[in-house]
């Protein structure tokens, strides 16, 4: 289909990107990697009257060392996420999911920014970042702000950044020592998960010290199995793992589509929870 008609800007910069969306309000969009927004046009489900591509912004790309905590541009590419050997060493996780992201061709021109600002809980990493504890850097008129994912992700398709303001950096605690794993179900490879579990465990004397886990397509955000995490403090094997696994899906709103029932969706997120720590925790 043909996209409706807008106006184009491409600033060369952040504060210039940030006035184009002052001055358009709640009528422009962002165009990062293009996966997201560019379908949307296309059906005819957004109509911005500004599209600002921030693709040639050169500040937004890249990744570096702010003592324990990784930075991460919000326009670094999924592909640069993947390679990356700072994300590899200190965020393994978000590598791992990354790299089950759709299809090389989506990899190379999505980015991390767009898929969280996206805000869309069926995306793979929004769920990830929430495990990690990320930080989301945004930057408005007024200036920088910073807001944990487990505020920036509102509700469907619906983030806590304002019409004015631009994701410029994520900033993930370094995980060195934890073990993680990314487990999916989803019907092909380019195909939305009908449900995803990101797990994080750090493990002392044999046994699961603190475990970190992130829903993906199990509410109209990502969520946290807090109640799994809980239960799986001082676990130290398989069972235990299994029985920490069955609350899951407690606290969930997952959907019905043509995909899956919420019951269907509750039952995976027990299941795939359970894959996923006993990966992570190397209980497997």
């Amino acid at each position: 289909m043909i996209p409706p008609a807008f106006e184009y800007t491409r600033p060369a910069d952040v504060d210039e990107a940030v006035r184009a969306l002052a001055d358009a309000g709640e009528d422009a969009k962002v165009l990062a990697g293009g996966q997201s927004l560019l379908p949307l046009l296309r059906l005819r489900l957004a109509f911005p009257e500004l599209v600002v591509d921030v693709g040639r912004i050169a500040e937004l790309r890249g990744v570096r060392e702010d003592g324990d905590t990784l930075v991460i541009g919000a326009m670094t590419t999924h592909h640069d996420v993947i390679r990356d050997p700072l994300v590899r060493r200190h965020a393994g996780l978000l590598a791992a999911a990354t790299a089950t992201v759709a299809d090389p061709a989506v990899r190379h021109r999505g980015t991390l920014g767009g898929s969280l600002a996206h805000a869309d809980p069926a995306g793979d990493l929004p769920a990830v970042v929430l495990a990690l504890d990320g930080r989301l850097v945004v930057q408005g008129p007024g200036g920088r702000r910073t807001v944990p994912a487990r505020q920036f992700f509102v509700d469907y398709l619906q983030s806590a950044l304002e019409p004015d303001e631009l994701l410029v950096e994520v900033r993930l605690p370094k995980t060195d020592g934890w073990g993680f794993h990314y487990e999916k179900f989803h019907r092909v490879a380019q195909a939305w998960a009908i449900v995803g579990v990101a797990a994080l465990v750090r493990r002392d004397n044999g046994r699961i010290a603190e475990a970190r886990v992130g829903l993906t397509n199990m509410g109209t955000t990502p969520l946290r199995a807090t109640a799994t995490e809980e239960a799986l403090t001082g676990a130290g094997d398989a069972e235990a793992v299994a029985r920490a696994a069955e609350s899951a899906a407690v606290a969930t709103q997952p959907s019905r589509d043509t995909s899956a029932s919420p019951e269907y969706r509750a039952h995976l997120a027990r299941v795939l929870t359970k894959r996923a720590v006993l990966a992570a925790a190397g209980m497997g």
